[in-house]
């Protein structure tokens, strides 16, 4: 995938705009009024489950928080966020993390080849506030806690292996995870309005590694764009001082949030001043991806920035925490605009975005839904002509 240049082109609210080269280095711009959609076309009328989608897509909803996954006895977890799919056989797994403090922990539903719900199971419990996290290339899945001096669990999708907390990968305001298989090491952003991006680099690399390395810190200047260094962090108890505050120089970033890796590039997100950042690792090189900022005219295409995730093409989606709730799609040519909507729960957010291994299907979650409570977590799936 190749993103080396900022956005070029943003779909904003039916207009199109230019966001590169000078432009967007230098000022704000306006969006002219010229009517534009994304790769999949405009979204239609809600369906049957207030879903809006594109021609071609439709959704079903998985599972409910207090009421049983169907065709289980299994009762669904209340507040859904951060997930991830995992190929079982032919069939698949989505995993779920559950956003309450205390109890948290994650979920999962198994699928078989045909897409039938054959099972669903806790994979973690006891812990606080699962937001976010991350898969593994050794098909684990990294549940992250969303407190002070949180940790980062490591769990089994199948339910088989006890999860096993990693302490060496450090104790803060955890948010999400992304491993890098070429350079070995997992990206962690940090939920502060002043928080970190991190890296952990394991003593080995594989099933069993995240147990000992070294806790890193990104280190850089105060612009939106320039290079980067890594620093270890002194003490990643993070106890008596945050490790947020250890490293003299570290980048600060307000609202770290969802996080991903492909092709030596790290993309994560950033609420408190919608952006979406992204790391090009071969140059060690750091710039913006989007930034509603810079709208001064028409209406920004992604607000609330949240969990992100991305395609086999080279699409990024980001989910929507408030905002239209949207999950909106940026394109390799910087493209962006809404992918689908959740009409009529303006009190919740989007979570967990994940495809299933073949790329045909899609799973999130609405965290509150209709009702705006924890208690009325939603998790939907959608299938249809997803680009490969």
């Amino acid at each position: 995938m190749e993103r080396r240049t900022l956005l070029r082109a943003a779909i904003l609210g039916g207009s199109t705009a230019v966001l590169g080269g000078t432009l967007w280095r230098g000022a704000a711009y306006a969006a002219p009024a010229q009517p534009g959609t994304g790769p999949y076309g405009a979204l239609g009328s809600a369906d049957a489950n207030g879903v809006r989608l594109p021609g071609g897509f439709t959704s079903r909803v998985i599972a409910r928080s207090g009421q049983q996954v169907s065709g289980t006895s299994y009762t669904w977890h209340n507040a859904p966020d951060g997930g991830a799919c995992y190929a079982d056989g032919a069939g698949w797994i989505y995993v779920s993390n559950s956003e309450i403090n205390p109890s948290g922990g994650a979920s999962a539903v198994r699928f078989s080849s045909a897409g039938a719900v054959t099972g669903a199971y806790r994979i973690l419990s006891g812990t606080r506030q699962n937001c976010a996290g991350g898969r593994t290339p050794w098909n684990t899945w990294l549940s992250c806690e969303e407190v002070s001096l949180g940790y980062v669990y490591e769990a089994d999708p199948w339910g088989v292996n006890a999860a096993v907390r990693r302490d060496a990968m450090g104790r803060f305001k955890h948010e999400a995870a992304a491993a890098d298989p070429v350079r070995e090491v997992v990206y962690l952003t940090e939920d502060e309005t002043n928080g970190c991006l991190y890296r952990f680099v394991p003593t080995t690399w594989g099933s069993g590694s995240l147990s000992a390395g070294t806790l890193q810190v990104l280190v850089a200047g105060t612009a939106t764009s320039g290079s980067f260094t890594w620093a270890n962090v002194p003490d990643p108890d993070g106890s008596p001082t945050t490790t947020r505050t250890q490293v003299s120089g570290a980048k600060k970033f307000n609202g770290g949030e969802g996080c991903h890796y492909a092709d030596d590039t790290v993309w994560f997100t950033t609420k408190g001043d919608n952006r979406v950042w992204q790391l090009d690792l071969a140059s060690s090189t750091y710039e913006l991806a989007y930034d509603d900022s810079l709208v001064t005219s028409g209406t920004a295409p992604l607000t609330g920035v949240d969990n992100i995730t991305g395609t086999s093409s080279g699409d990024l989606f980001v989910a929507e925490d408030g905002g239209t709730m949207d999950i909106c799609v940026i394109t390799p040519d910087d493209v962006i605009a809404p992918f689908l909507r959740v009409d009529g729960q303006s009190g919740s957010e989007i979570t967990g975005p994940a495809f299933s291994p073949d790329g045909t299907r899609l799973y999130f979650s609405s965290q509150r839904g209709t009702s705006g409570s924890s208690s009325g977590g939603i998790t939907y799936e959608v299938k249809g002509p997803f680009r490969s």
